[in-house]
């Protein structure tokens, strides 16, 4: 990783990050279960799991969100800090053998409603799709970014 400061104003919408290929693990999904304390049978009980409509294990949601995220932290910015995460949606099931790829496009940026000449808000469209090109996961990962001193 590198360090790469870039102020509010340095952003531009449409911008477009594409990640490369990461395949979720059996070891994933145990490591976030035990994590978590999550440990339903849809991640946990193959027996259970080929009863029911998948067919098989599924991942968590936000195990496959927080490796999602990770996957498009590729720089250190000093001047951003994830805000939070807005319209997380869970669109397919991620089974333990899939490959998943992120796309983070800038939608948006707006000031900050009480310190706009400090910072504003960057907002990032993060989609992920598996090994077949069917989303899988959205999400908009908005950010604190400060402005730069005038």
């Amino acid at each position: 990783m590198q360090v790469v400061e870039r102020w509010f104003d340095d952003y531009e919408v449409g911008v477009l990050r594409t990640t490369t290929g990461r395949t979720i693990t059996e070891a994933d999904v145990v490591l976030h279960a035990g994590q978590t304390g999550d440990l339903y049978p849809h991640h946990m009980d193959a027996v259970w799991a080929a009863s029911q409509p998948f067919g098989r294990r599924i991942a968590h949601g936000t195990l496959v969100m927080s490796i999602a995220v990770g996957m498009t932290a590729g720089d250190i910015n000093p001047r951003a800090m994830s805000y939070g995460y807005d319209r997380v949606r869970f669109v397919r099931p991620v089974f333990i053998g899939d490959t998943i790829t992120v796309s983070a496009e800038v939608v948006g940026r707006r000031e900050h409603p009480r310190r706009p000449e400090q910072h504003g808000y960057v907002d990032e469209q993060v989609t992920v799709v598996n090994q077949h090109g069917e989303t899988v996961l959205s999400l908009v990962h908005v950010y604190l970014v400060e402005r730069a001193p005038r």
